[in-house]
């Protein structure tokens, strides 16, 4: 099994933490995004490949992790929309960063202003989504704990404001596994 994609990728680590969480048997295909995505069947990273199968999705792939190790994918609804939310989230500010590095600003384009409101926002509803409480390293809190030190990493998100979502990567921050799939100080 290989899960192809970049270390700074949000969404690889989630696949990374999980396929690690479940003990399988995995080798991690790194390069550059040029040659990763121009091999990926629909141009984007992460996918993984097991033999004849390719998924070619970070939520494929944890539900194929997860159901592989005999654990149920997502069986509490609230979990599974704070996954879904933050990945919309995500997507917005991946857009902007990605664009950006194009030229393309949220002060040029309504498309990216939108995007960069949305990210905005989103913080606000994520600290009120995740606490405070007793945390659980569920697919849930992990993929906004992704999201988190990926959008401090590029610069992209505040999170000072927001109690809750400070707690919440403090205590992924204290998990090995996702401490394990951090991004390599040299590129910070």
């Amino acid at each position: 099994m290989k899960l192809y994609g970049t270390v700074t990728s949000p969404f690889v680590r989630h696949c990374r933490v999980a396929l690690t969480q479940c003990r399988l048997d995995w080798e991690f295909v790194t390069g550059d995004m040029e040659s990763l995505t121009a091999q990926s069947p629909v141009h984007k990273i992460p996918y993984l490949s097991d033999g004849d199968r390719v998924l070619g999705d970070s939520c494929s792939i944890i539900k194929f992790a997860r159901e592989s190790a005999g654990q149920e994918f997502f069986p509490d609804i609230d979990e599974y929309d704070l996954f879904c939310t933050t990945n919309t989230i995500l997507d917005a500010a991946v857009n902007v960063f990605q664009l950006g590095k194009d030229g393309l600003t949220p002060e040029h384009s309504p498309y990216l202003g939108r995007q960069a409101k949305r990210v905005e926002s989103g913080l606000s509803v994520l600290d009120s989504r995740v606490g405070p409480g007793n945390y659980a390293l569920s697919d849930g809190i992990l993929r906004v704990a992704c999201f988190l030190d990926w959008g401090l990493f590029r610069n992209r998100i505040d999170i000072e404001p927001y109690d809750n979502l400070r707690a919440v990567l403090d205590f992924s921050n204290q998990d090995p596994v996702f401490t394990s799939t951090s991004i390599p100080e040299e590129m910070r």
